[in-house]
């Protein structure tokens, strides 16, 4: 039987995260037990509206039973309503943190413990013996379930909006990236690099996927400390998010150690089927995309939600363009045996991500023009001096589009004013990015 590596590890805390069912196994186990224990303790000393006869303790138990069965299938089906909601409307990437949601996990959990402590309490009640303790805890029980099942249905209805779903994917990007930051900080920090980079030699080991996968996550620190154990340099080709087929090269080692200590770097990277937030802030970006491009979809046409989207965005990247992206800036020259050279995404490459599709699936929307000119704006004046000529771009590029799409629209001038709220909020045309005598009046 193999290691339990690093990225074993990963995945299995990302299983356990979004699973749905262990908690409530968890719970239900516990409310087994402390069934038993109630039937058991009897010497507590009740008040005698406390006190039941058998068949109006074995009537409440039913009931109960009845009831928390009941709720579990209400929950169930608004579940299953948020996913059908979320796959149409929003983004079916968005599910990765919904199965995440503590409250749905929480109301599940109460629900099911409820449910197996009244079923073990039922099951005790004989003519001669009463739990009188353990029905009154199901009744608390069974209060605190429906109090947790409205909270949880609030909740729902109020992160059905495409906004709220932007806001939580946003929050998500932006602890991401934070954490990124401050793991660049530490002294097993890799070296990251923007493009290609080729060293003089052939690797003299090339340790390749073992099966198809996205990059979920990368230990990184591990790798550090590896190459300086073995006195090696240790290239990764991709980044977090990158699908490789199998047998892909996933590192490339430069230095003398024996293919058993090189297959070991294997576990240090973690493949799934699908992408995830933790070390990728990028894909918290391309959620909030998909979002916007549904909501600007002919079928929806709904440009007001990606204006919603935009603001969400435009706050994920004023963080990013306020921050040196993982101590990128600090790699020169060529690295030696001893370090890790990872590949990195650049400024450039999230205000693509960002801005490219969005202004080309809403070129004819007069709100999405205005509400990405103001971003962008905005943007140009908040993030690092270095970043400014990426955002110009985009300026230039949004300039362009416009004036393609509305050249023989009377409301060019509009088109290309900025605007915080999209349409309806204080906004001035630029003159400069008219041509002459176009502006009315």
């Amino acid at each position: 039987m193999g290691a339990v590596t690093w990225g074993i590890v990963f995945r299995l805390r990302q299983y356990l995260r979004g699973s749905l069912w262990v908690v409530p196994l968890l719970a239900a186990i516990l409310g087994v037990i402390l069934g038993a224990l109630a039937g058991i303790a009897q010497n507590i000393e009740l008040p005698a509206h406390w006190q039941y006869s058998p068949s109006t303790a074995s009537s409440v138990l039913s009931a109960i039973v009845g009831s928390t069965a009941a709720l579990i299938g209400f929950v169930v089906t608004v579940t299953v309503l948020v996913v059908q909601m979320a796959t149409g409307t929003f983004s079916a990437r968005y599910m990765r943190l919904w199965y995440r949601d503590r409250m749905l996990k929480a109301t599940l959990a109460v629900l099911i413990g409820t449910l197996a402590f009244s079923f073990q309490l039922l099951r005790r009640v004989e003519s001669n013996f009463v739990p009188n303790l353990g029905i009154t805890i199901a009744g608390a029980l069974l209060v605190i379930s429906l109090l947790l099942f409205m909270v949880y249905l609030d909740r729902v209805l109020h992160r059905m909006r495409p906004v709220a779903v932007a806001a939580l994917v946003a929050k998500s990007g932006r602890a991401a990236l934070e954490a990124a930051a401050r793991a660049a900080g530490s002294p097993d920090a890799p070296d990251f690099v923007h493009g290609r980079y080729d060293p003089d030699q052939e690797p003299t080991h090339r340790v390749n996927t073992r099966h198809a996968g996205s990059i979920q996550a990368i230990d990184e620190t591990g790798l550090v400390r590896w190459a300086r154990k073995h006195h090696c340099l240790l290239l990764l080709p991709h980044v977090v998010g990158d699908f490789l087929p199998a047998g892909a090269t996933l590192v490339e080692v430069y230095g003398d150690v024996s293919d058993r200590s090189a297959r070991r770097l294997n576990g240090m990277v973690a493949l799934g089927t699908e992408r995830t937030i933790e070390q990728d802030p990028a894909f918290a970006i391309r959620i909030m995309v998909d979002i916007a491009n549904l909501a600007l979809s002919p079928a929806v046409n709904d440009p007001t939600t990606a204006v919603q989207v935009i603001d969400h965005l435009g706050e994920t990247l004023r963080l990013i363009g306020t921050t040196d992206l993982v101590g990128q800036s600090n790699f020169r020259g060529a690295p030696s045996a001893g370090s890790v050279v990872m590949h990195a995404r650049c400024w450039d490459d999230f205000l693509q991500l960002a801005v490219t599709e969005i202004r080309d699936y809403g070129a004819t929307g007069i709100q999405v023009n205005r509400r990405l000119r103001a971003m962008l704006e905005e943007l140009r004046e908040t993030v690092r001096p270095d970043y400014r000529r990426a955002v110009e771009n985009e300026l230039a590029r949004l300039s362009a589009s416009v004036h393609t799409a509305w050249i023989d629209s009377p409301d060019l001038d509009r088109a290309l004013a900025a605007d915080r709220q999209g349409l309806g909020g204080p906004a001035e045309p630029d003159e400069s990015l008219m041509p002459a005598g176009e502006l009315p009046g």
